[in-house]
């Protein structure tokens, strides 16, 4: 399926510590009415599907007539990727979901308040996210939960799965942070919120499992094969869909091509890696700031 990942703009109600949009808040207005309408219309022949982001979709009083507008051009898959803080208000939930909405793509980055509201710096946004996945959920939608993992909460992960799988959500990823310009300026931000590959691997992996324990598909990002031993049937990678994103003042035609060109980074090494093909490696931050030491080529004889 072909997508367009349709960024409307960047104000939010939540402010993020990781974001990877940075400080684009302060510098980009929101996309018009118009220009939402002409993006849908331009790709409605191509593209399938259409995923509504920001910043924060939903507190854009707009949102339900582009919904509205994208199903009537025939967008069979309409998600919305979102704190999900506002699905607390189930009314709203069932407004979208009339207007055409079918997927829906909250994110938790903790199993706790003191973790997730530390993370967004926004009291009470843990509470209405849970109970935005426990309305979308009771009214028999597609949920499917996207975590960054990050130095404040890559410990909690295996709770933070045990949450998601008791909630009973359709599926749930958690991704390696992608370091912005910000913190990537910042010595002390890198300190703060930057985990090393090999500290998370462990519980990234028991994170994991709680998922596959209780059947619900699960899947990282963002974290090169190398250090997913055991669990490469995970990497989501290869299965992300065919994707234009509109971003704030360009747009990236193929978005597959961008991560593997030009977002991530192949090592010395990595050539020598059975999985060379497939592997996208980290975003190129990462290394840039921490070298190539933690990613060891996994050879053809390797289990």
């Amino acid at each position: 399926m072909k997508r367009i990942d349709l960024k409307i703009g960047f104000q939010c109600n939540n402010l993020c510590r990781f974001c990877v949009q940075g400080n684009k808040r302060e510098i980009y207005p929101n996309k018009t009415d118009k220009e939402v309408k002409e993006i849908l219309e331009k790709n409605s022949r191509k593209s399938q599907g259409v995923v509504f982001t920001g910043g924060e979709p939903t507190i854009r009083k707009e949102l339900v007539g582009w919904v509205k507008y994208a199903s009537r051009l025939g967008y069979s898959a309409i998600q919305i990727q979102t704190n999900g803080r506002l699905f607390a208000y189930k009314d709203y939930c069932k407004i979208l979901i009339a207007a055409g909405a079918n997927e829906f793509s909250p994110a938790l980055h903790g199993s706790t308040s003191a973790i997730h509201d530390n993370l967004t710096r926004a009291k009470g946004s843990f509470e209405q996210t849970v109970q935005g996945i426990r309305n979308l959920v009771s009214l028999g939608q597609y949920v499917g939960t996207n975590s960054v993992i990050n130095k404040m909460n890559y410990k909690d992960l295996p709770n933070l799965a045990k949450l998601l799988a008791g909630l009973k959500v359709n599926q749930f990823q958690f991704a390696f942070i992608h370091i912005n310009h910000i913190i990537a300026s910042d010595p002390k931000l890198v300190e703060e919120i930057v985990p090393r590959h090999s500290q998370v691997e462990p519980y990234v992996k028991k994170a994991l499992q709680v998922g596959i324990k209780a059947g619900i598909p699960v899947m990282t990002e963002a974290i090169p094969y190398c250090l997913m031993k055991g669990y490469e049937d995970f990497v989501v990678e290869e299965i992300i869909p065919d994707t234009d994103v509109y971003d704030a003042d360009f747009q990236v035609e193929d978005y597959t091509d961008y991560r593997r060109n030009k977002g991530k980074a192949k090592g010395p090494l990595c050539s020598q890696c059975k999985y060379f093909k497939s592997c996208e490696g980290p975003w190129k931050e990462y290394p840039e700031l921490f070298g190539w030491e933690e990613f060891k080529p996994v050879k053809n004889d390797e289990e």
